[in-house]
This record gives structure tokens, sequence and C-alpha cells, in this order.
């Protein structure tokens, strides 16, 4: 390697063995390419269940996150291959589309390619194991219709999806109070659900913590949190009966959009000057209090000249509140968002049965909790914790719960876990390649020992034997004929994923395989990698 310069004194990098490189493509190509995807999946593989491992993630400015979230870890490491990106795309797309299982799916990616290098090396074509791989995640889909089971649910009997919920953070920080958490989750989800339309809105949730306190002090709050505090310190800290205004007009005179200058040549004309602007500042607050409003939220900020005439007025507000809090604020107070003060009427005001300004500790840190409102379709869940990482790990948490209720909601169907439902599915996908003629047969068997892969990091990360645990479960599968039948990860005595109360979203555990099926498609049929503009 040499280094040089150019006509601008720049310095480049000459590569002595740039000669001897070559672009890799075919077979060789593609099992690169399967190495590359089973590098991430390995990574993922310990951080699998309620007894898998979390991963310290330390970024180039030195900020640390602490998770065995599968969608964080992947966002978070910076992946420079191309088709391991794709794999990172791939929790993407699931923590989007269910919000639970993102570790599970890239797992069960890289077991499937495992067992595709093996097919490549025996001569199978990529395209005839991508077809039986399609056609082994139909059978699969199926049996998992045919396992699953339809929960009842109601906003007066939730104790049926605080179960299910429960069980996805049982793998969690939060799991010494995972019954707490999958509680409030649900009655948050609950509180701005349309059940008649099973269509729930997760933005009207918002999710907010703060340092200090413990975990058990996380809580839910019918109305919104704001992180501020009331403009002046001597304004009351808390309005009952709360009529609010909610401005999106800065609180000041309007700022001249020309480049005139203003020359002032007396003491008079300055003093004319301030007595205007402290008018038009009046005629603000008087339009305001006419509208019978005791409370101003406003977007924008506003002087100490205007600070101090509201509160001789007997006005409190609050400065500077954001776009997206301003909009929750309106839903869940049913207030108008008010653009100019001449248009403020009584029939645009929100109304709160309380709004209060809060300390913490001894931090001093101060909040504001808009609760009772006029609407509670607005909630939000208020996390505490001993430092930042908990938090933000905890909000995580709650925020694959919520995924995971706003799911059972739109569909009620739930299958067990454990890797239960997988062992089920690999099984009968087993059985159906009996019923193929053509080479696929492989394929659809080697789709089979791929979805063992779940229940064997399941056994692996809890300390059990592997491979004997597996072997035991999936005999007793089919001697009882009981698809309930996982590894029983927690040492409760019993492999019934249902005595346990392990249960898993039908939608989530469908959405894994299809995705992870679709993904290692797409990357068996790719042999060469060209980068554009090289041609």
């Amino acid at each position: 390697m040499n280094v040089t310069y150019d006509e601008y004194g720049r310095p480049f990098i000459i590569l002595r063995e740039q000669a001897n490189k070559r672009r890799v493509k075919g077979l060789e190509a593609q099992k690169l390419h399967i190495l590359a995807a089973k590098s991430i999946a390995a990574i993922m593989k310990s951080s699998l269940g309620p007894r898998g491992m979390d991963k310290c993630l330390i970024g180039p400015d030195g900020d640390v996150t602490l998770t065995n979230d599968g969608a964080t870890i992947l966002n978070e490491m910076h992946v420079e291959d191309q088709i391991a990106k794709l794999l990172v795309q791939l929790s993407k797309s699931q923590d989007s589309e269910i919000g639970d299982g993102t570790t599970g799916v890239v797992v069960l990616a890289g077991a499937l390619l495992e067992q595709a290098e093996q097919l490549l090396d025996r001569g199978i074509h990529p395209s005839r194991v991508a077809k039986g791989y399609e056609m082994a995640a139909e059978v699969a889909v199926q049996t998992l219709h045919k396992i699953s089971e339809k929960i009842e649910f109601s906003r007066e009997n939730i104790k049926p999806l605080e179960d299910i919920v429960s069980t996805s953070l049982g793998s969690k920080i939060v799991n010494r109070v995972q019954r707490d958490m999958a509680s409030i989750a649900v009655r948050a989800v609950l509180a701005v659900a349309d059940l008649e339309r099973k269509d729930v809105n997760l933005d009207l949730i918002k999710l907010t913590g703060k340092v200090g306190g413990k975990l058990e002090d996380t809580r839910l709050i019918d109305g919104i949190v704001l992180e501020k505090d009331f403009s002046h310190p001597q304004m009351p800290t808390e309005v009952k009966d709360a009529k609010l205004v909610v401005l999106t007009a800065p609180f000041e005179p309007p700022k001249l959009k020309t480049k005139h200058d203003v020359n002032l040549s007396t003491v008079d004309q300055f003093n004319e000057l301030g007595r205007i602007e402290q008018d038009y500042f009046l005629d603000m607050i008087d339009k305001v209090k006419k509208s019978g409003a005791n409370l101003v939220i406003c977007q924008w900020g506003f002087d100490d000249e205007a600070n101090h005439l509201l509160l001789a007025n007997d006005l409190p507000a609050v400065r500077w509140v954001g776009g997206v809090e301003i909009e929750l604020i309106a839903i869940a107070t049913g207030a108008r968002i008010v653009p100019r003060f001449s248009e403020i009427t009584p029939e645009k005001l929100g109304k709160a049965g309380s709004v209060k300004e809060v300390t913490f500790g001894t931090t001093k840190d101060r909040m504001i909790v808009i609760s009772e409102c006029a609407n509670s379709k607005a909630v939000t869940i208020f996390v505490r914790g001993g430092n930042k990482m908990i938090i933000e790990e905890a909000k995580r948490s709650i925020h694959d719960a919520l995924c995971v209720a706003r799911t059972l909601i739109r569909d009620n169907s739930v299958v067990y876990g454990g890797g239960s439902a997988e062992i089920a599915c690999s099984l009968a996908v087993e059985q159906s390649a009996d019923q193929v003629s053509t080479v696929e047969q492989f394929a659809v068997r080697a789709f089979a020992a791929a979805l063992d892969a779940i229940p064997l990091a399941l056994s692996e990360n809890s300390g059990l034997p592997a491979i004997s645990t597996l072997s035991t479960i999936k005999a007793l599968q089919q001697k009882e004929n009981n698809p309930r039948l996982g590894v029983d990860c927690m040492s409760k005595g019993t492999n019934d994923m249902k005595a346990q109360g392990v249960f898993e979203s039908l939608i989530s555990k469908q959405q894994q395989i299809l995705l992870a099926t679709q993904v290692v498609k797409m990357i068996l049929k790719i042999d060469d990698v060209l980068k554009q503009g090289s041609f």
C-alpha cells in the first residue's frame, strides 16, 4: 500500500493488490452471501427467549445501549455487508408490521440459509430450493391456522390480553414487573382503540420517561404529560377545571417582513413605541380572557414583557410546546388549534379536570400533567427508572407490548410459545414432504429442519441439552397429538405452554415465517453483486 498526493495536495491510497482482486459470482458468491447472513443470525441467536442474553452496543460517540430487542440491536450495529443488510431490513419489517418477534425472524432466516447451503453443495439449483421453501411455508402457515385458538376479551375483561402481552415482556429487562407493565400496555391500547373497527392508532399513546424512582412507579395517565413548566415561577402550579386555548400563533407583536428601519429620536417616541407594544399584548390577553380560557398552551415562546402581563392578568401559560404534543393535547381535551388571536372563540377551547405542575425528587425536574381530559383518546405512559439505560430499554419493551396488544385487537387468534408452534409446523412440513415427488422434496425437508432452530436456540439459552430436549418434545407432540408442548425455559416442571400461560399472536408467528422465507428466496437468487456504474 502506497500513499501519494494529487495536484491539490490531498492524500489517496494505492493498493498494490488491486490487480489481484476479482469479482466473485455464481455459487461461490451465493455461499459468501449465506455466510454473511449466517453471521448476523449467530449474533442474534443468543438473545432469543426469556433466558436470552442482552447485548451491550457502544456507539461512535461512546453512548451505550443495553438491549435484547432484535430490531434495536441490528439497527445499532452499522452492518456494512450488503447482503447482511437484508436481514437488518427483515427485522425492521417485522418491527414495523408487528412490533414483536424481531429476533426470531432473523434466527429463522439464518437457519433457512444454513440448510440451503447444504442443498447447494449437493448440486440442487437455488431456484429449486426457493420453490421448495415456498411450498413448505404454505404448509407451515396452514398448520398455524389449524393449531391456533381464539381468545375472548372485552374492555371489562382484559385478563386474556394481559396474559399474552405478559409473554412478550418475559425476556425484557422489565420482566420482574411484567404483569404490571402488561396491564399498563393493554389499558393504554384499549383507551385509544376502536373495537368495532378493530383499529388502534398508537400515535395517540405518548411514551415518555424520567430518571428517578423505580420501574414499579411507571404509571398510565389518562391525558398528556409535558416536559415543560409554567412560563413564570409565580404562576399557580395547578389549574382546576381548566379551559385551555391551544395557540400556534406567537404571543408577541408581529415582526415586519421588510428591510425598513424605525429611527427614534426622542424619549417620548420610545415611550410611545413601548406603550403600543404593551397595548398589543393586552389586546391579545383580553381576547383570550373574553373567550373564557384560564390557561394558554402556546407553540411559540414569548418575552419577559408578555410573561409579566400574563402573570398580572392571572392567566397561566405554557410555552414552547411541540407540534406533536399540541396535537395530542387538542385530541385529549377536545380543543381546536387556533392559528390567530382573532379566531379565538369559546367553542374552540379544550377542557381538562386538572392541569398540574409536578416536581420529581431532588432533581427539581418539573413536568406538567394534563389529566381528567374531556376526551380520553390520548394517554401517556410515564416510565420511571434508576438510570437512562433502564428507562430507554423499558420504553422499547413497552412499545413491543403495545404492538402485541394492537395485533390481538386486529386478530384475536393465538398460538402457544416456547417453540411449540415451530415444532408443530416442523412435523407437519416433514410429513408433507412425502407428497412431493420432485427435487423440491429436499428443500421442504430442509425447511422443516430449519424450523427446529427456534426451539434449539431456546433450549441452549435456557441451559438445557438442546438436541435431547427437542427430540423429546417432538416425540411427545407426535405421541399425544398435542401442539401445545414446547421448551420449558423457566423450569416450571411442565412442557404444556397452555398450563404455563405462554402465548404468541398468530399474525406475528405467520409474519415471521413468511418474511423469513421471502428474504431467503431473495438471497438465494443473488449470484452477483455489481456496483452501479461499474460497466
